[in-house]
């Protein structure tokens, strides 16, 4: 039997158009794929900010970025590419975008009038929503708020807090007065351990990362009360940082709720930086950006 010409270009046309849909669902399998992983960092970017030196809101010990700093921050956050980076110290939107390219990522910092604020630099297409910030946090002394997000992934949603809690009391037992950096550290605890309640109840995936100011290891008196709240899993534990040569831990990144079973085994990260001394230590940070990958349900 013989074909009609417009009948065979009516098939031609419907086979072609099959092909494309084919061959477009093969090209979006890695896209599907990569989406099931997620990898979550935090950074402190130590004075990110732009002002000039001598500005009355900066201590008098303080080296204001140059613009070649913020560069190369910038390519290290290239090299980073993280999905969702907690951020700490960050002096505004503007100062983030020119190491997180908006283009690429969306920023959202705490609505805290202080120059080192906290925040969260989430890749453009993961869809999040903004909560209220955790000022509890501040406890009234000019410290900073909490950045509370959630992430709307699919099937399963997730809770992130940013924090930067006080520092100067890294191993210390945490005094009951409320004067003193152990004592405002210790203060700190109940807002958190409010936070950690709330979404235990809720039965939600969620994960707190940020710069603890507090090393945590073994039976810490910090960490043994966060753990009595909620079962938690601390990427860190057990781990020593090779940041600037070699130190404990005090940026830590912990799960809760069925964000537990989404940590990937070895996945944890630092990224050092390859210029080396105490000159650059200042001009980059005194942070390097710690990292884990987490497997998200199907």
């Amino acid at each position: 039997m013989t074909v009609p010409n417009q009948a065979r270009r009516s098939i031609g046309l419907r086979f072609t158009a099959s092909a494309c849909i084919i061959m477009g669902l093969l090209l979006l399998l890695p896209c599907i794929a990569a989406a099931t992983e997620l990898k979550l960092a935090t950074w402190n970017l130590e004075w990110l900010t732009d002002r000039r030196a001598g500005d009355p809101a900066l201590p008098t010990d303080v080296r204001p970025k140059q613009p070649e700093d913020i560069e190369l921050l910038r390519h290290y956050a290239a090299e980073l590419d993280a999905d969702v980076v907690a951020l700490q110290e960050v002096d505004g939107t503007g100062v983030a975008a020119r190491v997180f390219p908006t283009e690429r990522y969306s920023i959202h910092l705490s609505r805290d009038r202080v120059v080192q604020r906290t925040g969260v630099a989430v890749r453009r297409g993961i869809r999040y929503s903004v909560n209220p910030d955790v000022t509890g946090l501040d406890i009234g002394r000019q410290l900073r708020s909490g950045v509370d997000v959630t992430l709307r992934l699919e099937p399963s949603p997730l809770r992130i807090l940013v924090v930067h809690l006080k520092t100067g009391c890294f191993d210390r037992r945490l005094g009951g007065s409320p004067r003193g950096s152990c004592g405002e550290l210790r203060q700190q605890m109940a807002p958190l351990i409010d936070w950690i309640n709330a979404r235990r109840d809720e039965g939600v995936a969620f994960a707190i990362m940020g710069d603890f100011n507090r090393h945590m290891d073994g039976q810490d008196q910090f960490w043994l009360a966060l753990r009595q709240t909620a079962p938690l899993t601390r990427a860190t534990e057990g781990h020593a940082s090779p940041c600037w040569g070699g130190e404990a831990f005090i940026d830590h990144i912990i799960l809760g709720g069925p964000a537990r079973n989404w940590l990937q085994p070895d996945t944890l990260r630092v990224l050092s930086y390859r210029e080396l001394g105490a000159a650059w230590k200042q001009r980059l940070s005194d942070h390097c950006p710690v990292s884990v990958r987490l497997r998200l349900p199907d």
